[in-house]
Parts: structure tokens; C-alpha cells; sequence
């Protein structure tokens, strides 16, 4: 069993149970505490921290809450694969779980010209069947499959290689040549995996499945990516914080 390096603040007026999962989540998230790691039993962490059996057991709980640890009889407490957390804004899904730490890598599956499909011409304001530039990857997070992401761009907008592809988020590239992206258009949704999506994520067949489609403007106010992705809802999820007006 792994010891867990906790620390409380009993002056402070965030409460003792949610600084404890707190730094437990962070050690997750950031791969400190591995997939399949066991935790020692509410007892024994409540005599390590000077915690109330009560408190030390609500902190495991509201991480068991959020799908971050699983309790299994005879086995104890464990670590299960963590999800993906983004915030909804306009940035790129590589440069995302870089700051995450969660070591994403790219397969590129396409990356060429083509026809423009009735949903991307519609976007970025061209006709049907025009030429647009297509790039299709599978992006993983620390080693797993993640998502299935398909973009269309206007063709002479930047020259784009396999190699900077595999090693940059598509933003970051826009950017670098000279693209100033300032809004975007976004909805989200949900699908049950085809075949093949269930192949490439690792899920199965029917399994549920996050959507993303999203049309991006530079500080024009022009069109310059469209991007349709699908997402492993089991480990992957968006976040948003609202505010009263």
C-alpha cells in the first residue's frame, strides 16, 4: 500500500475532508498515484493525518464520487484510471493535457486535401465539394486512446506536416503561423460508438461516446478551422463554471 504525503491546515476554512481529496486528486491526476494503486484503509489514514475516522472516510468518499477511487471488498481502496477534465475554452487539446501532465501523443490518420463535406463547407463559408485541407488523429493521453478528431481548414492557410502534427496541438501551429484565433463557435453532444471508433478508442461497440464539432474565427471574424471530435466518455469530460448575472 502506498502512503499518501497529506498535509492539513486546521486554521484554514476549507474543510478538513476536501484538503485531503483535494491533494489526493492532484496526486492522481498527475500520475503520482498510478492506475490500480491501493490506498491504506480509512483507519490507518485518519492515525496518520490526526483525522476523525468521519472526515478521513468523506474525503474517500467524495472521491469515490467522482469515479476517482473504487472500493472493492476484500481488495480495499483503489485508484482507477483518471479522467480528462477540460474547461471549455479556445485552446487546443494537446497544449491541454500537456499543462494536465497527462502526456498526450498523436497518431495522424490523414492529412490531406479533399472535397468539402456538406457540415465543414457550411462552416467555413465555402461551397460543397471545394477544396479544403482534412486532418484526421487519434490523440491519446498518457498512452491511451482518447479521442477521434477530424478538422477541416481552408487550403493555403499554413503548410502542416505528419511530423509537427504528431508533435503539436493544432492551435499552437495555427498560431505559430501567424493565425490569431479570438472565438469560437462550439456544441457538444453524444453518440454510441461505431465499430470502428470502438476499434481505435479501445471501447465497445454501442459504448458511449462525448461529441464535439466547433467552428474557429480569427480576429477578422474569419472562418479558418472546423473540427468534428469524439470523445471516450469514460474518461474524458468537459467542465464549465457558470455565473449568476
Amino acid at each position: 500500500m502506498t502512503p499518501l504525503a497529506v498535509t492539513v491546515d486546521r486554521r484554514s476554512p476549507v474543510p478538513l475532508y476536501f484538503q485531503v481529496a483535494e491533494q489526493i486528486e492532484r496526486e492522481i491526476i498527475s500520475g503520482a498515484l498510478a492506475p490500480g494503486t491501493r490506498l491504506p484503509n480509512e483507519i490507518v489514514l485518519a492515525d496518520q493525518l490526526t483525522l476523525s475516522r468521519p472526515t478521513m472516510r468523506q474525503a474517500i468518499q467524495y472521491l469515490v464520487d467522482k469515479g476517482l477511487l473504487v472500493r472493492k471488498r476484500g481488495v480495499g481502496t483503489q485508484v482507477v484510471q483518471s479522467q480528462v477534465r477540460r474547461s471549455i475554452e479556445l485552446s487546443s487539446l494537446y497544449d491541454d493535457l500537456t499543462r494536465a501532465g497527462q502526456h498526450p501523443s498523436t497518431i495522424v490518420r490523414d492529412l490531406r486535401v479533399c472535397p468539402a463535406p456538406e457540415d465543414a463547407a457550411g462552416a467555413l463559408g465555402v461551397p460543397v465539394g471545394s477544396d479544403l485541407l482534412r486532418v484526421r488523429r487519434l490523440r491519446c493521453a498518457q498512452n491511451e486512446p482518447l479521442a477521434l478528431m477530424t478538422n477541416y481548414l481552408p487550403t493555403g492557410l499554413l503548410d502542416l506536416t505528419t511530423e509537427q502534427l504528431e508533435e503539436h496541438g493544432l492551435y499552437g501551429l495555427l498560431r505559430s503561423a501567424g493565425v490569431q484565433l479570438r472565438v469560437a463557435r462550439q456544441t457538444i453532444g453524444a453518440c454510441t460508438a461505431t465499430a470502428s471508433q470502438a476499434k481505435d478508442l479501445h471501447e465497445a461497440k454501442g459504448a458511449a461516446l462525448l461529441t464535439m464539432t466547433r467552428t474557429a474565427y480569427d480576429d477578422v471574424g474569419r472562418a479558418v478551422e472546423y473540427g468534428s471530435h469524439v470523445y471516450r466518455a469514460s474518461r474524458y469530460s468537459f467542465e464549465l463554471t457558470l455565473i449568476e448575472r
